[in-house]
């Protein structure tokens, strides 16, 4: 089975070669700025991962299942962290288990009441894309880099794209439902930066989870913590 989820266009292969650190990278690029030199983009990237939820789009998980918590009367924070485990610890994650498999043991565990329909469409209406940083994926590739989605995420990321077309602005989509591995697993980063043939020093990875951040960091990728799409403005002109 294919490591990827979604290949809109088939990736170009390059001989693969042991890159710099990014941040060494990142260092050249600023000492190159402050000695006036023009840098395009494209002389230190080869590639751009985003993540989904809490990048491309609102943190539709977190959000849909503290809603959840609180119309069952229980604590949002506390009922997030017991599905936040769940869906990872019944495989649901990462393609091992079904969608009701997961369901089933979030009723079993907390006691919430619900069928999969509704308790699916409490997480998917909000999962908001964020226009801006749609734009930015288009325009990253206008200049000609490999720009994909690295999301820890179900079928449902597949069942978004069928209701509004989301993958035509991405290169390639890597989902940890088809991976069968997770963001959790720090390998995931070189697995992606070998699908791509693209070393890890050449690609910009860009989440909201400092645990994940930190992870790519140590797999040798540049990493950037999001946080709001104005700050992410001003945080990708270090690369321009």
């Amino acid at each position: 089975m294919s490591l990827y989820a979604y290949l809109p266009q088939e990736i170009a292969k390059s001989t693969y070669r042991t890159a710099e650190s990014g941040i060494m990278k990142i260092r050249k690029i600023q000492q190159r700025k402050r000695k006036g030199s023009f840098l395009n983009m494209t002389d230190a990237l080869k590639a751009v991962l985003f993540d989904f939820g809490g990048v491309i789009a609102e943190e539709g998980f977190r959000e849909g299942i503290m809603a959840i918590g609180k119309k069952n009367n229980l604590d949002p924070e506390l009922f997030f962290t017991d599905v936040d485990r769940l869906i990872y610890e019944t495989g649901y994650l990462i393609g091992r288990a079904d969608e009701s498999s997961f369901w089933n043991a979030v009723r079993n565990k907390t006691g919430i009441t619900g069928s999969d329909e509704e308790l699916r469409e409490e997480v998917l209406t909000r999962f908001t894309f964020r226009p801006a940083m749609l734009s930015y994926a288009d325009r990253l590739r206008a200049r000609r880099l490999k720009v994909g989605m690295l999301s820890d995420q179900t079928n449902w990321l597949e069942e978004i794209d069928r209701k509004t077309p989301l993958f035509r602005h991405f290169d390639i989509v890597f989902n940890s439902f088809r991976l069968h591995k997770s963001k959790r697993d720090p390998s995931v980063f070189r697995d992606v930066c070998e699908i791509l043939s693209i070393p890890p020093g050449e690609v910009l990875f860009v989440d909201d989870n400092i645990d994940h951040i930190k992870r790519a960091t140590d797999e040798g990728l540049i990493t950037l913590h999001f946080s709001t799409a104005e700050e992410f403005e001003k945080q990708i002109k270090v690369f321009i």
